[in-house]
């Protein structure tokens, strides 16, 4: 079996994708053409032009400027539905999809009918493509403190079904100002019983890492990449196994490294390291989840038995019942098997 066709058929896990950030190119043009009058292009070409960033700014400011396409429940199903769909065609059995409750809240979008928008989406993913997903709720960091706010009330007031968990994400340098408020939040959304996996050391430095574990009890870390500045962190890391929840191509896009050859997955794995590979947002930065596998064996240099340990890594770091995990690790063990 080629290291393609290996990859096509690994049991994968996505633990770091957007709900906006997850919808098609055909998605957003059908967005864009029925809510006009927005400054996301209507055209393929245009838009694919749009989705060219310099810098994680930049990219805040696109990314915003689709989210404000999503302004009905239907909007909030249809990008499950196809996210599901995409996943389901690269082997995905499982996602997290990180959901920004503050960026429906502004748009005038109740609580309650995007609450079962999620649900009614999360049922039909299983029923029609075979994908389960799981929620996480995320607070748009520079927002500050009502986007705080709203996003442990939407959690604790009118929770999806599915939802497992409670993160941050946006620009990292504006949480300093906000730090009690975000950690209010935490603590909050931790005694509902709600899984902490905050965005952390993406476009800052070990900072903001040390502030997700000890201001928010972080469980897991989105992205993390740069917590190699800090010696004392990587032995935290490495000693705690907190997982890590890498999205090397999303890097590059964003510009958080200069060459996809420069990004530290390598490094991050030979300091012994959890990892898990993601994509983010992979229709704007032109990914898959079965694309970053790919990268890191085109990449990198990773065989077969790695890239089966990190859709394993996956598999363990993610939020499923663990009948559910012994049955895909199972299924990542005998694909293993077969290749000797």
């Amino acid at each position: 079996m080629t290291i393609d066709a290996f990859i096509d058929a690994l049991p994968k896990v996505e633990l770091h994708v957007h709900l906006v950030g997850s919808a098609s190119v055909p998605t957003v043009l059908e967005l864009s053409r029925r809510h006009p009058g927005s400054e996301v292009p209507s055209t393929e070409e245009e838009l694919r032009r749009f989705y060219t960033f310099t810098d994680f700014p930049h990219f805040a400011r696109v990314y915003g400027a689709v989210n404000a396409l999503v302004r009905e429940p239907e909007d909030v199903a249809t990008l499950v539905l196809g996210l599901a769909r995409d996943l389901a065609a690269q082997g995905a059995r499982y996602a997290e999809l990180q959901v920004t409750p503050y960026a429906h809240h502004v748009v005038g979008m109740p609580k309650r009918e995007v609450t079962e928008a999620l649900d009614l989406a999360a049922r039909r993913s299983l029923d029609e493509h075979g994908v389960e997903m799981a929620y996480i709720f995320d607070i748009p960091g520079e927002f500050g403190e009502e986007a705080a706010r709203v996003t442990v009330e939407h959690a604790l007031q009118e929770p999806p079904a599915a939802l497992v968990g409670f993160g941050i994400g946006g620009i990292e340098q504006e949480r300093p100002k906000y730090r009690d408020a975000f950690r209010s939040a935490f603590a909050a959304a931790r005694a509902a019983g709600l899984h902490s996996v905050p965005h952390g050391g993406e476009m800052s430095g070990p900072d903001t890492i040390w502030e997700t574990i000890e201001g928010y009890g972080a469980e897991r870390i989105g992205h993390g990449i740069n917590c190699l500045a800090d010696p004392r962190l990587v032995a935290h890391l490495r000693e705690t196994q907190l997982p890590l929840d890498v999205c090397p191509t999303s890097n590059l896009r964003t510009g958080q490294v200069a060459r996809i050859e420069e990004h530290p997955l390598p490094r991050l794995l030979e300091e012994g390291l959890y990892v898990t590979l993601n994509s983010d947002d992979p229709p704007m930065f032109a990914t898959t989840l079965a694309g970053e596998y790919r990268v890191a064996a085109d990449v990198f240099g990773l065989g077969k038995a790695e890239l089966a340990g990190l859709a394993a890594n996956g598999v363990r770091a993610s939020y499923l019942p663990e009948q559910r995990k012994r049955a895909l690790l199972k299924e990542i063990d005998d694909l293993v098997a077969a290749q000797a």
